[in-house]
């Protein structure tokens, strides 16, 4: 028997844990299961003899994820710069935006 697609559901229908799905339930129920994740955007684990293979994500969850990724590299990257000294002044900062803004 294939397990529950349903998400395991906290308080407040938080999603507390991601569903477990075996290997062979995505070859079997491929179309189902695509269909479970677009309507409720909680993310599935892909499982191979028992362990972890491989996280399966809705589209606009994945795409949001990479925003948010590239957000903090963007705030490592001022991070490192402003630590090794590579700053603007003020005044550089205001010149740069007009030139922008026209």
């Amino acid at each position: 028997m294939a397990p529950s697609l349903a998400p395991y559901s906290g308080p407040k229908g938080l999603n507390m844990l991601p569903r477990l799905v075996p290997v062979t339930d995505m070859k079997r129920q491929a179309a189902k299961i695509l269909d479970a994740l677009r309507q409720d955007r909680s993310p599935m684990v892909i499982t191979e003899h028992g362990r972890a293979a491989a996280v399966l994500l809705d589209v606009a969850t994945y795409e949001a994820l990479t925003r948010r990724a590239k957000i903090i590299d963007g705030i490592e990257q001022g991070e490192r710069d402003f630590a090794e000294g590579n700053t603007a002044s003020w005044e550089d900062v205001k010149s740069d935006l007009a030139k922008w803004r026209s």
